[in-house]
């Protein structure tokens, strides 16, 4: 096999890698990150998804779908308000774009 294998430099923003203007892409990368804290805090929790989704104010078949990453479900600002229920400290740093 002489192909040789091309390797792009990634925008730290895989959802901007992958074709989504800066707005969506920005918007996506924070929900995404909101998501997961989420369900580290679900791993840790040591409760059942029902009891988690209790916890966090959803039904259990909403909290399964955050779970599975289904983002399109959820809004940042759902994500924000789900986080704090969860007794996460959401914070906004904003600064000047690079």
């Amino acid at each position: 096999m002489s192909d040789k294998l091309k390797i792009a430099r990634g925008s730290g923003n895989v959802f901007r890698d992958i074709g989504f203007n800066d707005d969506e892409a920005e918007n996506l990368r924070l929900r995404s990150e909101l998501m997961m804290r989420i369900e580290v805090f679900y791993e840790n929790s040591g409760m059942t998804q029902a009891q988690a989704a209790k916890a966090v104010g959803l039904t259990t078949p909403r909290f399964n779908a955050l779970l599975k990453g289904k983002i399109t479900l959820f809004s940042l600002d759902a994500l924000v308000n789900i986080a704090t229920r969860a007794g996460l400290r959401v914070s906004l740093l904003v600064k000047k774009a690079a």
